[in-house]
């Protein structure tokens, strides 16, 4: 298991439990977090799942693909620690891992 805490715009936290294997996304809305729609359900075709992933761990979620890149095309406030839930997958690398939910997406 992995711990990720999502936390809101207005600084609310929520952490969940990951299954490695899953996406960041997956573990989200099996957990209702508010702000992640998934709309494709992690086809990496909408940008329903954008999050902030915090400095300290974009060396250890991987660099975005070209496809994810396209898509956040159509989020709102991208940003250079912006990423696709559904695109980072669940590791023991990455337990603790904290992303940020645009306030946009609510």
């Amino acid at each position: 298991m992995a711990k990720i805490t999502f936390i809101q715009h207005n600084g609310t936290e929520q952490t969940v439990d990951g299954i490695p294997g899953m996406t960041v996304m997956e573990a989200a809305i099996k957990n209702m977090v508010p702000g992640i729609d998934a709309d494709c359900g992690g086809a990496c075709a909408c940008a329903t799942c954008h999050v902030y992933v915090e400095a300290e761990w974009l060396d250890k979620v991987g660099k975005r693909a070209a496809m994810e890149e396209d898509m956040l095309d159509f989020a709102f406030d991208v940003k250079d620690s912006s990423r696709l839930s559904c695109q980072i997958k669940i590791s023991d690398a990455i337990n603790g891992l904290r992303v940020r939910v645009p306030e946009k997406q609510f």
